[in-house]
């Protein structure tokens, strides 16, 4: 049998969002995840590997190359694929595009979240960072939210502005903390290693989708956002004791561990109390969910050669 290249236009065309998240839950019914990352150096350059493993599920190995001289080149900095192995006999299964498990992995994740956690009235929604999970965000949450009004803010008001042109009706925000205070949904995925998110600025009912912090020294949102808002995470195995935004209000006692409510292997913690309390939530982006992602885009391929 042919092994499958799914590559990244193809295969997008064949996914939906809200069927995306459907599949998360679906994945995180399973039993819990074992994940391991692995990373090789030759400076500047780095291969970076991410394994998951999923009983009744299978196995995924995401690779990702950084060449950061490619540009210069006239090639892509980063490059890779998900390598997808049978679950019951290891067997490989499928080659997909790394750009098209990431694109869809980052904003579904955030998007599953927000359909628990968001009032679902929610109509103001606020970009934080016009990059390319900026744009994978308004996509996303466009599905899920279809009458809601969007508004884009970034450092370089220029970016916005192409951003926001590259989406009818979006507008630009050049005051951050006035468009958090008028947002129902406020969606960050910044570089920044400083807070860009200040609690105080917060109201009830608002829903936080913090997404860009990666790192140990990485965050977007300040102790006050932690304290003032009922925090949860997609995996305490990625995020804990591995990304800035929880790993240092815990170190210096800003939040216990106890304030971290659920992630998703708790569904029936994992949801929003009451309207007027502030939610608030950490996307880690494990490798465990660039391997339900890579199934879900997998079976919709299969579904579509049949």
């Amino acid at each position: 049998m042919t092994v499958p290249f799914i590559p990244f236009a193809e295969g997008e065309k064949l996914l939906d969002w809200i069927a995306l998240t459907e599949a998360l839950d679906a994945g995180h019914r399973l039993p819990r995840a074992q994940i391991d990352d692995i990373f090789l150096y030759r400076d500047p350059d780095t291969l970076l590997n991410r394994a998951a493993w999923i009983d009744g599920m299978g196995l995924a190995v995401k690779s990702a190359t950084v060449f950061p001289g490619n540009p210069g080149k006239g090639r892509p900095m980063v490059n890779g694929a998900v390598t997808l192995f049978d679950d019951k006999t290891g067997a490989l299964e499928a080659l997909v595009d790394f750009h098209l498990v990431t694109k869809w992995k980052t904003a579904g994740d955030s998007l599953c979240a927000a359909r628990k956690l968001a009032r679902p009235d929610s109509r103001e929604i606020l970009i934080v960072g016009a990059g390319t999970v900026g744009h994978s965000l308004r996509q996303a949450y466009g599905a899920a939210f279809p009458d809601a009004r969007f508004t884009v803010w970034n450092r370089t008001v220029s970016n916005a502005e192409k951003m926001a042109a590259a989406f009818p009706g979006m507008r630009v925000a050049t005051d951050l903390e006035a468009a958090v205070r008028a947002a129902d949904i406020v969606t960050s995925a910044t570089m920044s290693t400083e807070p860009v998110l200040h609690g105080d600025w917060f109201r009830p009912g608002q829903h936080i989708d913090l997404i860009g912090a990666y790192r140990p020294d990485m965050r977007e949102a300040d102790d006050e956002a932690m304290r003032r808002a009922r925090v949860f995470v997609d995996s305490y195995d990625t995020t804990v004791g591995h990304i800035g935004e929880i790993r240092i209000p815990l170190e210096t006692g800003a939040i216990a561990r106890d304030d971290l409510i659920a992630d998703y292997y708790a569904p029936d913690r994992f949801a929003r109390m009451s309207d007027d309390e502030i939610t608030l939530f950490k996307n880690g982006g494990g490798a465990h969910l660039d391997l339900m992602t890579s199934r879900y885009i997998l079976n919709q391929w299969r579904q579509h050669r049949a």
